[in-house]
């Protein structure tokens, strides 16, 4: 009986039992393709054992030592990939386009060089030549980086087995083919075969590789999810086309922090660490304004300051807007739904505008404080102090819950400048001197102490 056929769609990765012009699941037009499995290779053996058998973990080898992380001498990449890139590791590389994959990825490429790695920049999407280009405008021209310009996956591993460098670049992984797959270069069949093979020579061969991913208008990387899983870190290089911050975040890590950042400013020579974000962040505020506050988060391992800017005005509609970029929309309709039903300040009839300064996207909890600050900071047009950070998350019930790390967000809005801090009580505060520091309990008590009603 012939094996039923299957359709995948390139953009989200659905499955379909049948073809059809448009996917049901992301919306995407002319996307979906039959998936063609793989031949089955020899069998071979494995760790010494045949294939399929059992092999207990005390009879690994353990006598040789890992060879050492290569630093790239870019501490913000560095940091994000945990401490240096490992051998024969793979990393996988996502972010909108212009964003600045390919110059983060040409910089680091050259540092690793001139570090004394051996180093191939394989590019899918340019020739040579503008890549040359792009490198003499980076000042990188003198890099001892080899380029090659090639979509065809057995050529590409063919120059690898020949050139056996020890850092390899590709960009991206969605122009590559495998001819023994027959479908488009871009298509699920294709970038699951391009990134196992790849991944596979980079643990054969002690290679490291860095792939390029293309992501999909939700922002997550393009082809099936099982790339991710092949791949032992992946990172999302994020930013707005409007701010010169660009982020790199890490959400998977085999080998480091699966949660760290990396801030990159981009400039006219290509782009350029911040060594220290929260003074970034807020070097475009200017004077107290209702509205404005400052929130002392953590984004991996390192205390970042940023400021959240609220807007509150009545709305002309039956039914109020409620934007928000940069935090989770559905908390902020939480945080609302608290004051209204703990505190009895309504927000019916208003419109409401929450937005993060500097295009930083802010996920952790402890920074609902903050947002119900500027809320009511907005609301009843009333600045809070120049020199307070607020922090700490908000339950259901109006209680507040003390963030983590507490001590080390002080300790930055202290080194910073800040000399006043409103935060839950029961965390671990420390001893920060020169800090003014003002604790509450719950929500109403919160409110009645900073705005004098409750």
């Amino acid at each position: 009986m012939a094996k039923p056929k299957t359709f995948l769609c390139s953009a989200c990765g659905a499955s379909f039992s049948k073809w059809s012009g448009q996917c049901d699941a992301c919306g995407d037009w002319n996307t979906i393709s039959e998936e063609r499995p793989l031949s089955a290779g020899p069998a071979s053996k494995t760790l010494g054992a045949k294939r399929g058998s059992a092999i207990t973990l005390t009879d690994l080898s353990t006598e040789e030592t890992p060879p050492p992380r290569t630093l790239s001498g870019l501490d913000e990449l560095d940091r994000v990939l945990g401490g240096g890139l490992v051998p024969s590791s793979a990393v996988l590389v996502g972010g909108d386009p212009g964003i600045g994959k390919s110059t983060l990825l040409l910089q680091a490429a050259a540092k690793f060089a001139q570090a004394g790695l051996r180093t191939l920049y394989v590019s899918g999407e340019e020739a040579s030549a503008q890549v040359q280009m792009r490198a003499q405008r980076l000042g990188l021209a003198e890099a001892p980086v080899k380029l090659a310009a090639e979509t065809n996956l057995r050529d590409i591993l063919t120059t690898l087995d020949a050139e056996r460098p020890q850092l390899v670049i590709i960009d991206s992984i969605q122009t590559m083919w495998a001819d023994n797959v027959e479908s488009a270069p871009g298509s699920v069949s294709q970038v699951r075969a391009a990134a196992h093979e790849l991944t596979s020579f980079a643990k054969r061969r002690g290679v490291s590789v860095v792939l390029v991913g293309h992501v999909t208008k939700d922002g997550q990387i393009a082809g099936p999810r099982v790339v991710e899983h092949m791949v032992d870190t992946v990172l999302y290089f994020e930013g707005e086309r409007g701010h010169q911050f660009r982020i790199l975040r890490a959400v998977k890590n085999r080998f480091g922090p699966a949660d760290e950042i990396g801030v990159f400013e981009m400039t006219g020579m290509g782009l350029a660490e911040v060594t220290n974000p929260s003074a970034l962040f807020l070097s475009e505020r200017g004077q107290p304004s209702p509205g404005s506050v400052v929130f002392a988060g953590i984004e991996g391992t390192r205390p970042v300051l940023v400021e959240l800017q609220a807007l509150v005005a009545p709305s002309p509609h039956s039914q109020p807007r409620r934007t928000v970029v940069g935090w989770d929309g559905g908390r902020l309709a939480m945080i609302l739904a608290v004051l209204e039903a703990r505190c009895g300040i309504p927000f019916a009839g208003l419109d409401v505008y929450l937005n993060v300064a500097g295009g930083l996207k802010i996920s952790e909890p402890a920074a609902d404080l903050a947002v119900a600050a500027a809320l009511l900071s907005a609301r009843e047009d009333a600045a809070l102090p120049a020199d307070t950070v607020v922090f700490g998350e908000i339950s259901l019930s109006g209680a507040l819950r003390p963030a983590p790390q507490t001590e080390n967000r002080l300790k930055e809005a202290q080194k910073l400048g800040f000399t006043a801090a409103i935060a839950p009580s029961g965390g671990k505060t420390g001893t920060v001197s020169g800090l003014a520091l003002t604790q509450a309990t719950d929500l109403t008590g919160f409110v009645g102490e900073v705005f004098g009603a409750g």
